[in-house]
């Protein structure tokens, strides 16, 4: 059976036994001429050539079926085995080590286990056990290429876990609902997913078994920029597949600013940002409308909305933005009050967050502006 030296996250043995699908025991090892460092600012783990360190980690005895999983997982990102030669207190071995290509990471600062595991073993946990519920189903590749949509689904997931109870609604636990299988149908930048299961009923038995399809999305923040001074409102513009799909005749669309939340980043703070990449504009404040979920019975996205105070001085009445990394073609729009108001009873705000945000803003328009 192989032999492993894992040096980096691996060593986290509630990931390594998900990733290898059956528990896996190790000892102590080194892997000599290597440091462990993290990846330029990142908090992953990269080996790092030196002629003068030992690398500590584990040494594991795996099965084929074992070590087929996790060498899946360790190409998705990049990193490929080799077999070297590693230390232990009975002497020299040759085992399998997964390195990155040779320039292909920027090494960064020292890293450290016990940090990656306060800030995201949890995180990473529920992305790896989503992306190996893909193993044999797709490239390797194509998990790298999502990766960061797969944490930011785990993202997501670990805020809902954390939602305060309902106070007038029903309270009872997601423990209560029987779940059967799950099942991947497509994965690509979205994932959909089918549940079977059981769920508690009102009149205090379990449902029958039902089968539902889900499309699984992370978090998203969405703010409106407002100038309470000049009274004015910034939108953005671009094309978009939701009226594309359906057939709207014309397809672009008239929003506020959006974006989907970095893995770990909070709701605040992906507002500003976005901002400031697709607008151009730096906000003096944000004032939290609300927050939920957009179309329940099958969406598991959750929008987390603002009205952001800034300043839209004359000449940037339009402009374009967005991110070339992202293939971002964006044009902003900035509109009077009355301008925006007139989108309301036209019908050309015809997106549930802007509906939304321009709503609250009118309600909350004189209290800005006397404050402004």
């Amino acid at each position: 059976m192989p032999l492993i030296f894992v040096y980096g996250t691996l060593r986290h043995l509630p990931l390594l036994d998900l990733v290898a699908g059956v528990a896996v025991s190790g000892r102590a090892a080194r892997l000599p001429g290597y440091r462990v460092v993290a990846a330029k600012g990142e908090d992953y783990p990269m080996p790092l050539a030196d002629p003068g360190a030992s690398a500590t980690g584990l040494l594991c005895e795996v099965s084929e079926t074992a070590f087929a999983r996790l060498d899946w997982y360790e190409t998705a990102f990049g990193y490929n085995a080799a077999p070297l030669d590693v230390e232990t207190d009975g002497g020299t071995v040759s085992a399998q080590v997964w390195l990155p290509d040779p320039g292909a990471e920027a090494p960064g600062g020292d890293w450290d286990l016990s940090r990656w595991t306060a800030g995201w073993a949890d995180l990473t946990m529920i992305a790896a056990a989503e992306a190996m519920e893909l193993f044999g189903r797709v490239p390797a590749a194509q998990i790298g290429q999502f990766w960061h949509m797969f944490q930011g689904r785990a993202d997501a997931r670990l805020r809902a876990g954390r939602m305060e109870r309902p106070r007038i609604g029903s309270d009872v636990d997601r423990r209560a609902v029987t779940h059967v299988a799950s099942e991947i149908g497509h994965a690509g930048y979205f994932v959909t997913r089918t549940d079977i299961l059981r769920h508690p009923t009102f009149s205090g038995g379990m449902s029958a078994e039902l089968r539902r399809e889900m499309f699984v999305a992370g978090d998203a923040a969405i703010v409106l920029p407002y100038d309470p001074v000049r009274d004015r409102i910034l939108l953005v513009e671009q094309f978009r597949m939701g009226p594309w799909g359906r057939g709207a005749r014309y397809p672009f669309m008239l929003e506020p600013v959006a974006g989907r939340l970095d893995p770990g980043e909070e709701p605040e703070t992906c507002a500003r940002r976005e901002t400031e990449e697709e607008a151009g504009v730096k906000l003096n404040a944000l004032i939290k409308v609300a927050s939920y979920y957009p179309s329940p019975g099958y969406l598991t996205e959750y929008f987390h909305t603002y009205v952001g105070l800034c300043d839209l001085p004359d000449g940037t009445e339009t402009n374009t933005g967005g991110l070339d990394t992202e293939d971002e073609d964006i044009r902003t729009h900035v509109l009077s009050f009355d301008t925006a108001m007139d989108l309301l009873s036209s019908g050309e705000a015809d997106n549930g967050p802007l509906i939304h945000l321009l709503t609250w803003l009118k309600a909350e328009r004189p209290g800005l502006r006397a404050t402004a």
